[in-house]
């Protein structure tokens, strides 16, 4: 619980909400709902050797990534949602505002927002940051099949937090391949 606090933390919510014409209040919900939801689809996928070395070179892409919400590539974090959730990317937008209290709607607007966020961090926890993240991509890729990102993953996802996720929210939707 403590690293989804301190992750929740480096989000710009207050940023968020005045971008989307949203309340503080709103804003935090939605965040507070689509975090765990980001992290339990990215540890589905890092399930296995392969996800896990796919997300790895990923995460080596996203090391010196900015938090401010005006540096946010939107495009990329549609990028990143597609590919987590791929077709179940409806559902679990309706699962996640069924959790909050905001609409599909504002569900879909944040998670882009935010999953370029969690996948810096992410690096900044798995590959640490700049030149040290760029001369450890190898070592860590070899770790992969060993639990490297998915030990991370894992424990994010099995925080309260992840299994509510997991459990009520995304249920059964994200148990399959995309």
């Amino acid at each position: 619980m403590a690293e989804l606090d301190g992750l929740i933390d480096m989000i710009p919510i207050g940023d968020i909400a005045k971008k989307l014409g949203i309340n503080e209040k709103e804003a935090k919900s939605a965040v507070k709902t689509v975090l765990p939801t980001i992290v339990a689809g990215l540890s589905a996928n890092a399930s296995d050797a392969d996800g896990a070395a796919k997300l790895e070179k990923t995460l080596a892409k996203h090391t010196s990534k900015s938090t401010k919400i005006d540096d946010i590539d939107e495009e990329d974090g549609k990028k990143i949602v597609n590919h987590v959730f791929g077709s179940k990317k409806e559902a679990v937008e309706e699962a996640a505002a069924a959790k909050s209290d905001v609409t599909k709607d504002i569900i879909a607007k944040i998670l882009p927002i935010v999953a370029p966020i969690v996948l810096a961090w992410l690096a900044q926890k798995f590959l640490g940051g700049g030149a040290a993240a760029t001369e450890t991509k190898a070592a860590k890729e070899e770790e992969s099949s060993s639990g490297g990102i998915g030990d991370i993953l894992g424990g994010l996802a099995s925080s309260k937090e992840g299994q509510d996720i997991l459990g009520s929210v995304l249920g059964g939707l994200l148990g399959g391949k995309k």
